[in-house]
């Protein structure tokens, strides 16, 4: 699968991560780099759009994406 199309600027690991680098690049390898469709942020970029995703919003907070997705509804 090809990298996510949000990587190269995505606010969360460019200033996010800096200081848990092991964890940065594991959640890239398996969000970004792997199945991207999974990752939270993807998911409420794709459907409400850049600046609906919050910079808080961890890529394995799925349920947290739901939540924002159903309150913009």
């Amino acid at each position: 699968m090809a990298d996510c199309e949000c990587l190269p600027g995505c606010p969360f690991f460019n200033d996010k991560m800096g200081d848990m680098p092991s964890t940065a690049n594991l959640m890239k390898k398996t969000y970004c780099q792997g199945n991207w469709s999974t990752c939270a942020r993807h998911i409420v970029f794709e459907k409400l759009g850049r600046d609906a995703v919050p910079n808080t919003l961890y890529p394995n907070m799925k349920d947290k994406a739901m939540e924002i997705l159903t309150k913009s509804a």
